[in-house]
């Protein structure tokens, strides 16, 4: 953990921003609202946190969470889609985002057309979790029950289109298995009814997985990125347990309404950036499970952008995830 911690803020003070976090306008002159599309509590409710303040801190200004979960983020979205392209508003987005056009069937707005990313923030790695009742200790029991029992095992998600039920859907389609999907409203509803035993399984932060497993609630089967996670080298990746090519990893960004002038951009770039990389902000997301990511700009997260978008419509062909209202 040391080490991750000590590279990466090696490599933030090569791509450190300009001190001037300020547009030629004096932006920003008031507080800026940061929609953070998820229940209150929640995995991106505590990035979004976490994140803001910083922002805020760096930007002389306060930075206001306001909390619009549901639908997979697209309430929260299209909130901040709606809103003044001034840089006033902005969204902590995730990887739904970039899903949820290739899961239903209709959106009231594109998010490749109407947001403009602002920066990367962090990725999370998940955990495949399942009730300790269950006879299954690792990913090959996993595989072996689910073939031998097509769907009948049940896995639960934070809503159609959350990371928790994308992270599932793609392990059904690489290790070629048949489960139920049970999708909630949140991580929160969701964990009682995994701890009771009423589902079997969940792919789920490991910001809120790991302390249900030290606590023996929960049973660990394996990480859901390539690599395994620096705040829990014990567990095998999903890919090393038996399903080969196996990699998803959760992330979080900034994204701001497309209008959003270029200038406000690049100062909200910035001071991302010099948050997410600053020590005392990497220590506090590290010891949460998030991951920081290299420094990028606003082009390079809207280059990754569109390929995640482009891979979920792979992944619902391939898959043959039928499109929901």
């Amino acid at each position: 953990m040391k080490n991750l911690l000590t590279c990466v803020l090696a490599t933030s003070l090569a791509f450190a921003p300009s001190p001037d976090l300020r547009a030629q306008d004096n932006y920003p002159n008031k507080i800026i609202r940061l929609v953070v599309p998820y229940s209150a509590g929640g995995t991106g409710d505590q990035i979004g946190r976490l994140v803001g303040d910083k922002l805020g801190e760096l930007l002389g200004q306060r930075v206001l969470i306001d909390n619009k979960g549901g639908a997979g983020g697209n309430i929260g979205a299209e909130a901040a889609v709606r809103s003044p392209a001034d840089g006033y508003t902005l969204v902590m987005a995730a990887t739904s985002l970039a899903s949820n056009p290739a899961l239903l069937k209709k959106m009231s707005f594109d998010p490749v057309k109407d947001l403009v990313p602002v920066s990367q923030c962090c990725g999370v790695p998940m955990v495949v979790v399942v009730n300790p009742a269950l006879p299954i200790r690792n990913i090959s029991e996993l595989v072996a029950y689910a073939k031998a029992k097509p769907g009948r095992l049940t896995f639960a998600s934070s809503g159609i289109g959350t990371s928790s039920h994308l992270a599932a859907e793609l392990f059904k389609l690489l290790a070629g298995t048949d489960m139920t999907h049970v999708p909630y409203k949140a991580d929160s509803q969701a964990l009682p009814d995994l701890l009771s035993g009423n589902v079997d399984l969940m792919f789920m932060f490991q910001t809120s997985a790991l302390p249900q497993v030290r606590a023996g609630k929960l049973r660990a089967l394996a990480v859901s990125t390539a690599k395994r996670s620096p705040a829990a080298p014990e567990l095998p990746t999903v890919a090393e347990a038996g399903v080969a090519g196996y990699d998803f990893n959760g992330w979080f960004g900034l994204f701001a309404p497309a209008g959003t002038p270029k200038a406000v951009i690049d100062v909200l770039a910035a001071a991302s950036v010099k948050a997410v990389h600053s020590p005392d902000l990497q220590r506090k997301l590290i010891d949460q499970g998030f991951v920081p990511v290299a420094p990028d700009t606003p082009a390079q997260f809207a280059l990754f952008f569109q390929n995640e978008a482009a891979k979920w419509v792979r992944v619902a062909r391939d898959a043959k995830l039928q499109a929901i209202d």
